[in-house]
């Protein structure tokens, strides 16, 4: 199976952006906690292989491990790494698509340079990005989109971990807040956190 590879941010290389800027998100299915967006932006002349960003793939492809053996790798090529966090009651308020656009437009203005051209992984370009494209299944493509998606997997999953020792009933520290049988369990007998989001019907449900 083909693992993401560098053909897109070359071509761009190869034209007038140096700095192309990859972009994805987690976080739109669970039930508690924010949607985290990540952008990184790799230099030009990277070496994927050389770097041990080979295993680089969809941050959902990979293990626990490998993503946090990944972390440290992406940070340290990358030209710059930025994350953008949207809170459950903003998810509420603006629903969770635009509240994921909104992650991925924190992200890339938390960046310490601009990039030139930004790749988001799905179908919507976000409003207020620089130029750039929408492209489906982008963290199986783009090995930019991939470190985004890694970089975003585990600082959302680090931040659960950590809601979970507040809030150990619901086992946010193996589910990440997704609607799990026993986080649908722990939300009828513990009830409802203000980590939960209202709007999403399994936590409606439990609120009434």
């Amino acid at each position: 199976m083909s693992r993401p590879d560098l053909h897109l941010e070359s071509a761009l290389w190869a034209g007038p952006y140096r700095l192309v800027c990859g972009v994805d998100e987690v976080g739109r299915g669970p039930l508690a906690g924010p949607v985290v967006a990540a952008a990184v932006i790799f230099p030009s002349d990277i070496d994927i292989e050389g770097c041990g960003l080979c295993a680089l793939d969809d941050s959902k492809k990979l293990t626990k491990k490998q993503r946090l053996n990944l972390l440290p790798i992406i940070t340290s090529q990358a030209v710059s790494v930025a994350i953008g966090i949207v809170s459950p009651r903003e998810i509420d308020k603006i629903n969770i698509r635009n509240a994921s656009l909104l992650a991925m437009v924190k992200a890339v203005s938390a960046l310490s340079v601009k990039p030139d051209y930004v790749l988001v992984d799905g179908r919507d370009m976000p409003e207020g990005l620089p130029i750039g494209q929408a492209v489906i299944r982008g963290d199986s493509i783009s090995v930019t989109i991939a470190a985004a998606s890694v970089v975003a997997k585990v600082n959302r999953d680090a931040i659960m971990a950590k809601l979970s020792k507040e809030f150990p009933a619901y086992g946010w520290e193996r589910n990440q807040g997704y609607p799990t049988k026993e986080h649908r369990d722990a939300l009828l007998s513990a009830g409802v956190t203000n980590h939960h989001r209202y709007s999403f019907a399994p936590v409606k449900k439990a609120m009434e």
